[in-house]
């Protein structure tokens, strides 16, 4: 069970990162620093985007609307961190 539980830790690790990817290319483009005619861009947002909107999604249903003003990826954020405090909890680690 162990490698398990330490397998989806850095699994969450790496999630986490993908998912901090994604709001900072969102903001660039929100504020025109970075042009949506850049293929790679284009790429890199629409990967980060597929990986990371199954999950929130369903938080973006549950918060209501702040008016423009996103907080789904802080609420997930929290909540990938909860999770690997469990598993560091359970592991030691």
């Amino acid at each position: 069970m162990e490698p398990i539980l330490l397998l989806l830790y850095r699994v969450i690790d790496i999630y986490f990162y993908i998912l901090i990817i994604n709001i900072v290319l969102s903001w660039l483009i929100a504020f025109n620093i970075v042009n949506t005619q850049n293929k790679i861009v284009v790429t890199v947002l629409y990967a980060t985007s597929r990986l990371t909107d199954p999950l929130l999604n369903p938080v973006r249903r549950i918060i209501p609307n702040l008016g423009g003003i996103d907080i789904s990826p802080i609420i997930l954020v929290l909540c990938l961190l909860f999770i690997q405090d469990y598993i560091r909890f359970n592991l030691y680690i």
